[in-house]
């Protein structure tokens, strides 16, 4: 994932509310999204017709909260969708039906409450916290991200599979990569929404693909990995196939994770760089690895939210499970990619694609934050392969591990005061709240596994 120095067109002033319109009639734009995100990373949207264009980029147009899920009760429900214009964009045509139905455009919406304050339980809200927070001690995160996803077989009724779509490995090419078309095209929609594409390429597993793009603030990758989530979907249904971000939708494979590379900014320059310093990297780098260490066991129901998040974080395909450094090897929860510079940042490979990015982000920058203003100084970094070393030098090297499981994640979330803090107690509770019941409901259910092990046995 290459590097520059964010340019100032990174933070170049938001469209006016004049010049989207202007934007919407050159377009002849029929229709216009206006996508939010709930608590547990699902994209939900509100889509008004011409006649409310200018209703909307007012921001005056509501919606029921309490039909969303963990946003509030029946009693306070109504909430405001406060467009972000910089967010605009205007979607490509994905099928024929869709160009004769007319263009759509499409804005990310923060969500307030009718008397215009910020809703503590949005998740951009959340987000947009933490980069203020970062903003206030002169830092700013840039974030490039490595979601990885698969490609299936859809079955004759339209359902999907676990059927890949290949068997293909790692950079391999046509023929034996069947889903290089679409990787394409779907690489081309996203650049033709403004989108730069860095590399696409066929991942590890059969049917596994990763399309990477350019490095961005954190607000700015959030609302990207968002809008790639749905793009995958909407151009694999075009070919017929179903695209999953499913941590680990076969067993005996790699799983997908969505690798963030993060790095703090400071007037310009990159903050985690020092020639002279060990590794290369500054105080502030070593500071804030120190503190996503720290916390890595609260962050990973955040950043691996599902059940099935923990069937990837197992030993022996790539995804990590000790809570350590290094400079050179993948067995490590952070790797220090070997370019310098501008290019400094460390790559936390724990999250899976699954997750809220809003929340994702935020935790981490909170994390890492929180090692920097408590001057925390990281373990040693760790260059041998982890998954091969013995219990005893573990232990010698202060190598602690990552939940096993979403129960245990979530009550590791609950014992860190700094991640639950910038979480807040709306989004906490009620996260806690949805990932409980998940796991109750797993708990009790009676798996296949179980009936093929025991049945004919006990």
């Amino acid at each position: 994932m290459s590097r520059q120095k964010p340019s100032p067109t990174d933070s170049a002033a938001p469209p006016s509310r004049e010049s989207v319109l202007a934007e919407l009639q050159q377009g002849e734009v029929k229709f216009l999204r206006l996508q939010f995100t709930d608590i547990l990373g699902t994209t939900k949207n509100v889509e008004v017709p011409k006649s409310q264009f200018f209703k909307a980029l007012n921001g005056d147009v509501t919606f029921d909260g309490s039909a969303v899920e963990g946003f509030t009760r029946v009693e306070e429900s109504d909430m405001l969708l406060r467009p972000d214009l910089s967010t605009f964009l205007i979607y490509p045509q994905f099928s024929r039906e869709e160009g004769e139905r007319g263009r759509v455009a499409r804005l990310i919406c923060d969500v307030a409450l009718p008397d215009g304050t910020p809703f503590t339980g949005d998740p951009r809200h959340v987000l947009r916290t933490q980069v203020e927070r970062a903003r206030a001690l002169g830092f700013e995160m840039f974030v490039g991200t490595e979601p990885e996803f698969f490609l299936f077989e859809r079955t004759p009724s339209g359902l999907g599979s676990t059927v890949t779509h290949d068997k293909a490995g790692y950079f391999d090419l046509a023929p034996i990569d069947k889903g290089e078309r679409i990787r394409r095209e779907i690489a081309n929609k996203l650049v033709e929404m403004g989108f730069e594409i860095e590399a696409a390429h066929h991942e590890v597993a059969p049917g596994q693909h990763e399309i990477d793009f350019r490095y961005a603030p954190a607000l700015e990758t959030a609302d990207r990995i968002a809008t790639f989530k749905f793009v995958v979907k909407r151009v694999a249904l075009e070919y017929g196939l179903l695209a999953s971000f499913l941590p680990k939708p076969m067993p005996g494979v790699n799983g997908s994770g969505m690798h963030c590379h993060l790095s703090l900014f400071r007037g310009g320059e990159n903050a985690f760089a020092d020639p002279s310093g060990d590794h290369g990297l500054s105080r502030t780098a070593e500071q804030f690895i120190a503190g996503v260490l720290d916390h890595a066991q609260g962050i990973t129901a955040i950043t691996n939210p599902l059940v099935n998040s923990y069937k990837r974080l197992v030993p022996g395909f790539e995804a990590p499970v000790n809570i350590a450094w290094s400079t050179s090897n993948r067995s490590a929860l952070i790797r220090i990619p070997a370019k310098r510079g501008n290019s400094t940042r460390a790559e936390v490979r724990m999250p899976d694609p699954s997750c809220n990015p809003y929340l994702a982000l935020a935790v981490m920058l909170a994390a890492g934050l929180d090692g920097i203003e408590q001057q925390m100084e990281p373990p040693p970094a760790i260059q041998r392969n982890i998954f091969r070393m013995t219990v005893r030098e573990k232990r010698h090297h202060r190598v602690k591990e990552l939940p096993t499981d979403l129960r245990e994640a979530v009550e590791e979330l609950q014992k860190d005061t700094v991640i639950a803090q910038a979480l807040g107690d709306h989004v906490l509770d009620h996260f806690v709240e949805a990932k409980m019941a998940e796991w109750r409901e797993y708990s009790s259910t009676v798996h296949a596994w179980e009936l093929e092990r025991y049945l004919d046995l006990i």
